[in-house]
């Protein structure tokens, strides 16, 4: 599809509120008319909300193998465990991209990497005619609020959250901050709100309060104040990300325990108490949805922005923090991409382990099919509701990533087949992950149309990139 078809296809946002605000009155005339045919119902299901509550939980740089449910030996993980239990536990669930930015780009847009206007970690903000999965959500009567890290626009800028469709904000705006778990101060919606820790560079001289409890807190208030009626939660703590800016002693955490006896190093104590921590905090969110009576009327998502990091101190492979996989966090091999995936909510999901293959563009499809609102033309991303509520699901002809950092670089999944380039004119590696999970093996020359296929996808599954630094060609300097 050309450029001016794609965007042809697109409804602005102003277009888009404005049919979803009519769909929503025939919505609720629809209801209105079989409010009747329900009246033998049992009055628990008639207490029940019309539409799920959507939590998001996004961890921050939490690998494929971090988590026990997924092989993780010596990271304690009761809480995500018991979720995983309880509910899917996806084995070829894919991020948005291989670091932080664009990959909240695509949950948040339903775009993938060769349509997203973020394409790699930097101050581009969301523009008015972009429409988020909160902006659906609103549209549908549901209240939004995000609690954690954001990352797609800066103060008095077109991308802040609360300009974005979220009612309610708490946490970071910009990246590099969100790199310090002891800031001097947070956002709360569009106002500075300080905080009695002190910093100097980005690393705290004082520490006082934790952002990543402040945060949990915040998450667990919008729950109580909203549960009497459906609710949107995009709860997006820092956890386990490093803070670059205080080198080999990046892993912040209030205490190493459970792990203050191991004969590791601290750096890795401090990393697998963060993961520890985490677990805690999830946990936290599923016994208050149990105490409020909201449980089974809860649709809870967890899941990381993109594979582990080998920053902070942090060395990746002491935990096999990637497990099965190859590759981390700026890697287009399955390691930087493929994250663990878990989807609860009792009594609607029955408990599985599903081999189903999507990613964080499918997101806003999905969340827009669980609250009946409509969904914005021209989406990358397709609801995965069959999946989740065991029936039938066809899933997508392939997965697109394109990545900048280094150079540009392209992924594609289709079928058993991945295909990684490094360069438009780059030599294409091909592997089959049902026989060769970790990318070991390189088939190219012995699958001439699988590669043909992948080079064809990799040409028509983008254009180009508006923002001038995410262009798949080098710029020369002008002479």
């Amino acid at each position: 599809m050309t450029t001016d078809g794609i965007a042809a296809c697109r409804l602005t946002r102003r277009v888009f509120l404005r049919s979803a605000a009519a769909g929503a009155a025939a919505g609720a005339a629809a209801t209105a008319g079989c409010a009747q045919m329900r009246s033998s119902a049992s009055a628990a299901e008639q207490a029940r909300p019309r539409k799920p509550n959507i939590i998001f939980i996004l961890a921050d740089d939490l690998g494929y193998g971090d988590l026990g449910c997924y092989g993780q030996k010596r990271i304690r993980t009761p809480h995500l465990d018991a979720f995983a239990a309880e509910g899917i536990r996806f084995t070829q669930a894919y991020a948005g991209s291989t670091v932080c930015a664009p990959s909240r780009c695509g949950l948040m847009t339903g775009l993938h990497m060769g349509h997203a206007l973020v394409r790699g970690n930097a101050l581009v903000p969301l523009r008015p005619e972009d429409v988020t999965v909160a902006e659906v959500l609103k549209e549908a009567g549901y209240a939004a609020a995000l609690a954690g890290k954001w990352g797609l626009g800066e103060p008095e800028t077109t991308g802040i959250p609360n300009k974005q469709g979220f009612e309610y904000f708490y946490g970071y705006l910009n990246q590099v901050h969100a790199h310090n778990y002891y800031p001097d101060y947070l956002w709360r919606n569009e106002e500075k709100v300080p905080l009695p820790n002190e910093q100097t560079g980005g690393v705290a001289t004082k520490r006082v309060v934790y952002s990543a409890d402040l945060i949990t807190q915040e998450a667990l208030a919008f729950i109580e104040r909203s549960k009497d009626r459906p609710f949107f939660l995009y709860y997006s703590p820092t956890i386990p990300h490093a803070n670059n800016e205080a080198g080999k002693s990046g892993m912040e955490v209030p205490s190493d325990e459970p792990y203050s006896a191991e004969p590791w190093p601290q750096v890795e104590k401090n990393f697998a108490a963060m993961v520890t921590r985490l677990d805690a905090d999830v946990g936290r969110i599923m016994a208050l949805l149990k105490r409020l009576g909201i449980d089974q009327d809860t649709v809870v998502f967890f899941t990381s922005d993109n594979g582990p990091h080998k920053e902070g101190g942090h060395d990746a492979a002491f935990f096999e923090s990637s497990g099965a996989v190859r590759g981390t966090k700026r890697d287009l091999y399955e390691g930087g991409i493929r994250v663990p995936t878990l989807v609860r909510c009792p009594g609607r999901i029955k408990p599985a382990v599903s081999d189903a293959a999507w990613a964080f563009w499918d997101f806003l499809p999905t969340a827009a099919e669980l609250a009946g609102a409509k969904c914005p033309d021209g989406l990358d991303g397709i609801s995965i509701v069959p999946a989740l509520m065991g029936r039938p699901w066809k899933g997508h002809e392939y997965l697109y990533w394109e990545f900048y950092e280094g150079g540009f670089k392209q992924a594609a999944r289709f079928g058993d087949w991945k295909a990684v380039r490094a360069g438009l004119a780059g030599k294409t590696e091909l592997y089959n992950l049902r026989d060769d999970l970790r990318e070991t093996r390189n088939v190219a020359d012995e699958n001439p149309q699988a590669v043909k296929r992948a080079e064809e996808i990799m040409r028509a599954a983008r254009v180009e990139s508006a923002v001038p630094m995410w262009s798949s060609t080098p710029r020369t300097k002008a002479k």
